[in-house]
């Protein structure tokens, strides 16, 4: 039996890199490790709640994007995240020289964790909650078309860079905030889904998606246990859109499925009337949900795609930015749903693609495929296991 260590893990916002960390939290703590976690106020309690000990990070300020998302606005978000970024090394470095964690376990956009990891000599374990990236992959190139190093917000960005190394004394460019490879790199996804996935090497682990014990925790149970259940979710972040759930309450009001949707913080009297069999909320259990449901309409984030593939549901996705791109294009590739544009919707469009994902019989063998890479690739178990190995 191994013998029990100290592990840091940062990941400063977003449910989608947050989220998918906690299972390997609650694993590492059951086998005796002291876990602590660095992250912004927001995510303190479901730290705290899957054992670790809370590291408060400077809040990011909040940033919601418009319905339509290009590469200046791409260029403006890389600028705002590097000074959240930039406010969270001298808390990291300080907790790293106080409390000497054995091993750092960071976020792939938390570039901070790795430089202090580094300078400290301590062992460092990159966290990738999102399609992994090589030579022969990159997602990077999909966030930044369009933009160039002249453009002025990447021009600014450069001179972040440098003023943020001269100051800490340390080397950083614009591709130091984005990715680098460590020893040891843990995918949340299977590698089947993977783009170019037979081109990672044995520093990239694909675990797929971890879900804990999050189904249990937040039970759902369909009214009907005989109807069809649809879900319908953009994520936390591109709500702001009346006009698309008002598309589906008229797509699938008064018809056969039992609709759960989420329009987060969205007055519901923008989308007012919403007919019986329609359950608006400003959030659902999601895997509960899921493990109910007939079909996904989805932003196609990845937490979303693969918490849907874990359960066998197709997918009927609209796609808000470019990562989102990414994964809707996989999606289709491997036949496991479809792909629809938000500004081009109509009812009718959604409800056929919606009954073409859910009685296509090849789509149903795809997602039957995807179940059992999901299975076999090994989940939190594998991840504590390997992050132990690097604590060795």
């Amino acid at each position: 039996m191994r013998s029990a260590r100290h592990v840091l893990f940062v990941a400063l916002a977003g449910h989608g890199h947050v989220t998918p960390t906690l299972p390997l939290v609650e694993e590492l703590v059951q086998r005796d490790h002291r876990v602590a976690y660095a992250t912004a106020v927001d995510f303190a309690d479901v730290v705290t709640g899957a054992g670790a000990q809370w590291v408060e990070l400077p809040p990011m300020a909040q940033f919601r994007p418009p319905a339509q998302v290009g590469p200046d606005l791409i260029a403006f978000w890389f600028r705002h995240y590097f000074a959240a970024m930039r406010a969270t090394y001298p808390v990291l470095l300080e907790y790293c020289r106080t409390a000497r964690p054995d091993a750092v376990c960071y976020d792939v956009t938390n570039w901070p964790a790795r430089l202090v990891a580094h300078r400290l000599g301590m062992p460092a374990v990159r966290l990738i909650p999102n399609l992994a990236e090589n030579d022969a992959y990159s997602l990077d190139d999909r966030l930044t078309a369009g933009l160039d190093p002249d453009h002025p917000q990447m021009a600014a960005l450069t001179e972040d860079c440098a003023r943020f190394s001269s100051e800490y004394g340390v080397d950083l460019d614009v591709a130091g905030t984005m990715n680098v490879t460590e020893a040891v790199n843990l995918v949340f996804i299977p590698r089947e889904f993977q783009p170019a996935g037979d081109s990672f090497d044995d520093r990239f682990h694909f675990l797929g998606p971890l879900l804990g014990r999050r189904e249990q925790q937040e039970p759902w149970f369909p009214p009907d246990p005989h109807a069809p259940v649809l879900y319908i979710s953009l994520g936390t972040i591109f709500t702001d859109n009346p006009a698309f759930y008002r598309t589906c309450i008229e797509a699938f009001g008064g018809g056969p499925w039992q609709v759960a949707m989420t329009i987060g913080d969205l007055d519901r009297a923008a989308i007012a009337p919403v007919p019986p069999g329609i359950d608006v909320r400003p959030r659902f259990p999601q895997p509960a949900v899921l493990r109910h449901a007939r079909a996904f309409i989805s932003h196609a984030g990845m937490n979303s795609t693969m918490e849907a593939l874990y359960y066998g549901v197709p997918l009927v996705t609209l796609p808000q930015m470019p990562e989102q791109d990414a994964n809707a294009d996989r999606v289709v590739e491997l036949g496991l749903g479809e792909r629809l544009a938000v500004d081009t919707l109509t009812p009718d469009t959604l409800r056929q693609a919606v009954s073409r994902v859910t009685t296509d019989e090849q789509v149903r063998a795809n997602l039957e495929r995807m179940r059992r890479a999901i299975h076999d690739a090994g989940g939190a178990e594998r991840g504590a296991a390997l992050i132990e190995d690097r604590l060795a």
